[in-house]
């Protein structure tokens, strides 16, 4: 039996020599997880010494809720007559965004300035 082919791609571990997809991050496991594109599992041998580092930042809750002292900036917008539905305040600010395909409505994102509840409306 013949050995395969070269490998058409000259790529650190981070990718798959196969390829070229990135390669899934390596847990605590004993094996190294396979490509999830081809199928190919490297080596281990090949990662020891290596240091992966994850960094996930997530913003304070209390900003989000406009509370606490870095609360979320106040939304500027046109104000529409729209009764809150959290408040009942008689008007709400509102922006518009195209958020699903374009041969769809736009999407309506309505808050309100008095409890800064926020709700959206697809046209």
């Amino acid at each position: 039996m013949d050995p395969p082919p070269p490998s058409p791609f000259a790529a650190p571990l981070d990718f798959c020599p196969e390829c070229g997809s990135v390669l899934p991050h390596i847990g605590p496991t004993p094996k190294a997880p396979p490509c999830l594109h081809c199928g190919f599992t490297p080596r281990r041998d090949g990662l020891e010494g290596r240091t992966l580092r994850t960094v996930l930042e997530l913003n304070p809750l209390q900003a989000l809720m406009g509370r606490g002292a870095a609360a979320a900036p106040q939304v500027a917008g046109p104000l529409v007559e729209r009764r809150c539905s959290r408040c009942g305040f008689g008007a709400m600010q509102y922006r518009v965004g195209q958020t699903r395909g374009a041969d769809e409505g736009q999407t309506v994102f309505y808050h309100c300035p008095q409890c800064r509840f926020q709700e959206k409306e697809d046209s």
